[in-house]
């Protein structure tokens, strides 16, 4: 067999809102550190790199972001940060980094990872990641499933065949994805056994995917298929008036829901590699160390005796709490957020309503 020629592409264009008021347009979640001193951007690099070297690590985000994406990563090729001149979601910009990587290597084999998960144990994970990558080399579209800890609403699942081997290192072919799923479905696929989350980490050919590009996005595909390689003149120009005609559509429903019906996707189910997406500051609180009434304080803070379940940061400032339980406390110069820890989901819509306040100053 051909000796895989793994790159990674890293997407890292996305807001996070529900972070607010830490993540905002020109600093988000994953340019943010909250788990250590480096940011989550940082830390996806550094679990990749004993897998694919950074000469081959590509990243995609935007305009306003792409200066700081640089300055966090100097050991990636500055040619190889790319900003979408229109956001078009994950069809379009894993197409169009296939595009550019299979011009520079016919045979590269492309991982696609968020910037924005946290991994708690990297070996492991990669342990998953290599033979994904071998799977792919073989012609297939290939993702790793995460083991559900409880019946999620909110994550879509990949279902596996009867009998799947949770930790196997051998990919097999999915049955289907599936879209996210009420409570009662979701508590059924936790019981079978056979259903794991979507996670959104792909693997495969750069021209597998081309090939699954043109069958299911053909126009899509078409328009991508007329730009230049990035190192020519003619390129940017080129991105900014062809990518914005491409279908604003993710990879989910415009390929792999298909091409898992027409049997050319296989996943790995994993087992605990401590995967989580840090979807709010619940998610935060979680996997930080917390006091003996379950408080996770993260600046000097006063509190009362029947004070529990809090996570606060407030840096520079002194932060007493009485009588209080389950609440996120967190402090910016120009904004405070004070919320019930349990329903962190809904700090999104704080910031749309900001948005139609006008106070671009604050989001």
């Amino acid at each position: 067999m051909r000796k895989v020629n793994p790159y990674a592409l890293i997407l890292a264009g996305g807001r996070g809102t529900r972070f607010w008021p830490r993540s905002r347009i020109k600093t988000p979640k994953q340019l943010l550190t909250f788990l250590g001193e480096r940011t989550l951007l940082q830390d996806t690099v550094d679990r990749l790199l004993p897998l694919v070297p950074a000469e081959r690590i590509w990243i995609l985000t935007n305009d306003h972001l792409r200066d700081d994406v640089i300055a966090q990563l100097p050991e990636v090729p500055t040619r190889q940060v790319l900003a979408e001149p229109a956001q078009r979601n994950t069809a379009p910009c894993l197409g169009l980094a296939a595009h550019l990587i299979r011009i520079e290597n016919p045979n590269a084999v492309l991982g696609v990872f968020p910037a924005d998960h946290y991994i708690l144990r990297p070996a492991r994970f990669r342990s998953f990641a290599k033979p994904a990558f071998t799977a792919a080399e073989q012609g297939k579209l290939v993702t790793i499933g995460i083991q559900p800890r409880w019946p999620e609403t909110g994550y879509g699942y990949l279902e596996f065949p009867r009998g799947v081997k949770v930790g196997g290192k051998k990919a097999v072919e999915l049955k289907r994805f599936r879209e996210k799923p009420d409570l009662a479905a979701a508590k059924r696929f936790v019981r079978a056994g056979r259903f794991f989350w979507n996670a959104g980490m792909f693997f495969w050919k750069a021209e597998t995917f081309l090939d699954a590009l043109r069958r299911y996005l053909p126009k899509t595909a078409s328009l991508l298929a007329s730009l230049p390689g990035v190192d020519d003149s003619r390129f940017g120009g080129a991105l900014e008036r062809v990518y914005p005609q491409c279908e604003d559509i993710s990879v989910d429903f415009a390929v792999m829901e298909k091409a898992a019906t027409d049997g050319m996707v296989a996943g790995l189910a994993a087992d605990e590699i401590g995967w989580n997406d840090l979807g709010s500051w619940n998610a935060v609180y979680d996997l930080l160390h917390r006091d003996e009434a379950g408080n996770t304080l993260r600046t000097a803070t006063v509190t009362s005796d029947d004070v529990a379940g809090c996570y606060v940061d407030a840096p520079g400032k002194l932060v007493a709490l009485v009588g209080v339980k389950d609440l996120v406390i967190v402090d910016t110069p120009d904004a405070l957020l004070v919320a019930d820890r349990n329903r962190t989901q809904e700090v999104g819509p704080v910031v749309k309503e900001l948005e139609k306040m006008g106070r671009r100053d604050l989001v």
